[in-house]
């Protein structure tokens, strides 16, 4: 071979998509500026998974989506969605070919770590009040310290009154706090300690109030009966209605743009509400599909995916079910016939952190969303692993549109790993591989995001359910 054609052969080879490194950007800049913009009020809107499931109804309403009826004869073109117990989603639109013939699903998760409040959690101590937590996923505990937090959820009354509970985003609106000790005092408290053991669970407690009802020596505990009246005046909340309350405990800190040249964005949750956003997005703006597409929304994913909102659950199978009774196929022919992207995300290169990444088998910022044919860890335990047929299917449409993509896995072999909802779809028979944008300081409260990885991710899927 000529020196020459070794230099093409190489420039060929370096330029292909998938490969480790920037694949160029061959996406329209005004679209992701646009993009992001949207994505950003989606994510500012959805910081719990209730929230998130109500902002996508209000979206997919607003495009000619109606509620789900089992008993209605669904044809190509309609367009519905189904709430699961206003935790989790599934919206589809019907496709011109027979549902035997498969669907074309895009599976994300909505929940996110967090503070839960404890059944029992509000106390005073050191005339301050409190609430005590249970964390919720994989947190690094002492990144919860020493941030503005906010309150978000519901609480179910003695009466059965369902109150929603909304504090600390406005700028009107008082945040909440975990405190953490001064250099001064942590040398030996801290300073020893492993990083899971600077800030145990039983120290995430939030800062409620400090002033007390009335100066009354009589009064027990005067600050917490305060907080209680607050409650009671703004709410109708007594103490014991706490017990039956699902409050979390989120950042209360807005999505910003990132750099000055506002190429990336930070916010709590992208962990998986940027995979939610971008497959909501693409399904909405199909037109006419020949297979039936179908955006699932999950919960409980950080969790094991547990219970009957996440996807360890009969969730999707009983909806393909009942859409096969009312076109009247037989669901286990739809199952084997269809296929999945996982969507959920990666881990991109952190040059601060190289020891724990191998380089030629990560994902990068700004090169497009990531496939990932297996994730597990431990020799790729609680693993889907996806077949190469199937990959090569998914990539093949990928390069067919231009689309950027890379591949990669999450970290080293020995350094960890992770799961995602994939191994809960693939066993019902539907093919599947995991895909998702890299994101840094992925699990804390505030992750960061490429906004061309981002808009590329939403035309993925959308290039997914037009051509697979």
């Amino acid at each position: 071979m000529e020196k020459n054609d070794v230099k093409k052969l190489q420039k060929k080879l370096l330029s292909q998509k998938g490969s480790s490194i920037s694949v160029g950007r061959s996406l329209d800049d005004n679209a992701i500026s646009s993009f992001s913009h949207d994505y950003i009020e989606f994510l500012n809107n959805s910081k719990t998974e209730r929230e998130a499931v109500a902002s996508s109804v209000e979206f997919l309403k607003e495009r000619g989506f109606v509620p789900f009826d089992p008993d209605k004869k669904y044809r190509p073109g309609d367009k519905a969605y189904w709430v699961n117990h206003q935790k989790s989603l599934i919206a589809f639109i019907v496709g011109s070919e027979s549902l035997e013939k498969g669907t074309l699903i895009t599976a994300a998760h909505i929940d996110s770590p967090r503070l839960d409040l404890k059944p029992r959690p509000l106390y005073e101590e050191a005339s301050l009040a409190y609430f005590r937590t249970h964390y919720y996923g994989g947190i690094k505990k002492y990144q919860w310290t020493a941030i503005p937090l906010s309150i978000h959820g519901v609480v179910v009354l003695s009466d059965g009154r369902e109150i929603s509970v909304f504090i600390g985003e406005d700028d009107l609106d008082p945040v909440f706090y975990i405190s953490d000790l001064l250099p001064h005092l942590s040398r030996k408290s801290q300073a020893g300690k492993t990083m899971g053991e600077i800030i145990v669970g039983e120290q995430l407690n939030v800062i409620l109030g400090s002033k007390p009802i009335e100066y009354n020596e009589e009064i027990k505990d005067p600050v917490k009966l305060n907080v209680l009246h607050i409650l009671n005046e703004k709410y109708d909340i007594v103490e014991d209605d706490l017990i039956s309350a699902e409050l979390e405990i989120v950042p209360a800190m807005t999505a910003r743009y990132v750099g000055f040249d506002k190429s990336m964005i930070a916010s709590y949750g992208q962990d998986d509400r940027v995979c939610a956003y971008t497959g909501l997005r693409a399904l909405a703006e199909l037109n006419a599909p020949k297979k039936t597409c179908i955006l699932v929304l999950a919960d409980k994913e950080e969790i094991g995916s547990v219970g009957n909102t996440g996807m360890n659950s009969d969730m999707l199978r009983n909806f393909i079910t009942l859409l096969s009774h009312s076109l009247d196929v037989i669901p286990e022919k739809v199952f084997i016939n269809s296929k999945c992207l996982s969507a959920d995300v990666n881990v991109a290169y952190d040059p601060n952190f190289a020891e724990v990444y191998e380089r030629q088998n990560t994902a990068y910022l700004n090169c497009g969303p990531t496939l990932s044919k297996y994730t597990g860890s431990g020799g790729k335990g609680g693993s889907n692993d996806a077949s190469a047929e199937f990959l090569g299917e998914v990539r093949n449409a990928f390069d067919s549109e231009d689309v950027p993509w890379q591949i990669g896995e999450l970290g080293k072999v020995d350094e960890g790993g992770g799961g995602t909802v994939a191994q809960f779809v693939s066993r019902l028979g539907i093919d599947t591989i995991d895909i998702g944008v890299g994101l840094l300081s992925m699990h804390s409260p505030y992750e960061l995001s490429s906004c061309f990885d981002v808009y590329a991710l939403f035309k993925a899927v959308n290039c997914f359910f037009r051509l697979m």
